[in-house]
């Protein structure tokens, strides 16, 4: 007989259920979900541990880039910065500007990855000259440097304005270099989630699977 899915108008059911067998040895899985079921927005592998045992297990393989993003506007798209940022497993995510930022985009990723607070840029541009890390800002700015003609540096801040207006002139002074994403359609600007996405991905492209820029 075939699986049945959700009736329409339903939403399928996210994740698994209580633990089928004997439970499993070792101090990463968490009873409570062992018990109750995990119903989180994880990977398989991560399945019933805990959230202190996931956050230690990605800080082994983070990578060096982090993502910085300005917050003036209380910016939904933060949230969805963080998300992706989460999901390329950047080594941190720094908050610009307002220390509360809308975290309802973000779908609790938040608490699996480092969070940061800099009051304004030239802070966050001081602290990454203390790191040894390049100041990279997103934005279409006159003399932006085509993002895809550019050899992102492995050690770097990748940072984002609001959406709407971007980058602050204050940030754009204080960036090693600023990149803009090449367009074809009639918008002058794409979502700042978006860019951001295309951004932390052509890092990814460059020093995880070693794809240079030309």
């Amino acid at each position: 007989m075939t699986e049945q899915g959700p009736a329409p108008g339903e939403r399928p059911e996210v994740g698994v259920g209580p633990w089928d067998g004997p439970w499993p040895d070792g101090e990463h899985w968490d009873p409570e979900l062992l018990r109750e079921g995990d119903r989180r927005n994880v990977v398989d592998r991560y399945r019933y541990w805990h959230l202190d045992a996931i956050v230690a297990d990605l800080d082994r393989t983070r990578h060096a880039f982090h993502v910085a993003v300005e917050n003036w506007q209380h910016d939904l798209n933060i949230g969805s910065v963080v998300r992706t940022a989460n999901a390329f497993n950047a080594q941190a995510v720094h908050i610009v500007g307002r220390r509360r930022w809308n975290r309802r985009g973000a779908m609790v990723t938040d608490k699996y990855q480092h969070i940061h607070h800099h009051p304004d840029a030239e802070a966050l541009a001081a602290w990454c000259s203390d790191q040894g890390l390049a100041l990279i800002g997103i934005d279409n700015f006159p003399d932006s440097v085509p993002l895809e003609t550019f050899d992102l540096p492995r050690d770097c801040v990748l940072l984002f304005g609001q959406e709407g207006p971007g980058l602050t002139e204050q940030a754009h002074a204080a960036c090693d270099a600023v990149l803009s994403i090449e367009q074809f359609g009639s918008t002058r600007s794409m979502n700042a989630a978006a860019a951001a996405a295309i951004a932390m991905h052509a890092w990814i492209r460059r020093h995880v699977f070693g794809q240079r820029v030309d």
